[in-house]
């Protein structure tokens, strides 16, 4: 069973930072890593939205929102994603996923949440103005 596990949400104000972890691990894991990783985010009353993702070459992609204040990283070695928040802004505020997938698929798929089997339970991220 995959488990995705999220940490380093927080309170934050705004034009602060704040650095998301998530670490990934499944029984039985035999060291192949996920063709893709992400952050999605899901505000109070909203539909989760897809924030950045990553492959395993590097490839990066973002939401237009968060271009030039986001950076995603993963460390493959150890399975474990992350997302480096600066410039925070309140229309950040949302609850944070981390997920994963095996699949390959086309890059103009990477943000769509369908293109993800596996997901944590969130971290909160508040930014207050």
């Amino acid at each position: 069973q995959v488990q995705l596990v999220e940490s380093g949400g927080g309170s934050v104000q705004a034009g602060g930072s704040l650095r998301l972890s998530c670490a990934a691990a499944a029984s039985g894991y035999t060291g192949t890593s996920y063709q893709r990783m992400a952050w999605f985010r899901q505000p109070p009353g909203l539909e989760r939205e897809g924030v950045a993702c990553i492959g395993t070459d590097g490839t990066t992609r973002y939401a237009d929102s968060v271009k030039g204040r986001f950076t995603i990283s993963r460390d493959n070695g150890k399975n474990t994603l992350y997302l480096q928040m600066n410039s925070l802004k309140p229309e950040d505020t949302a609850m944070y996923y981390c997920a994963a997938d095996y699949r390959v698929l086309p890059t103009i798929l990477w943000l769509r949440a369908s293109s993800y089997n596996y997901w944590g339970q969130g971290t909160q991220v508040t930014v207050s103005s």
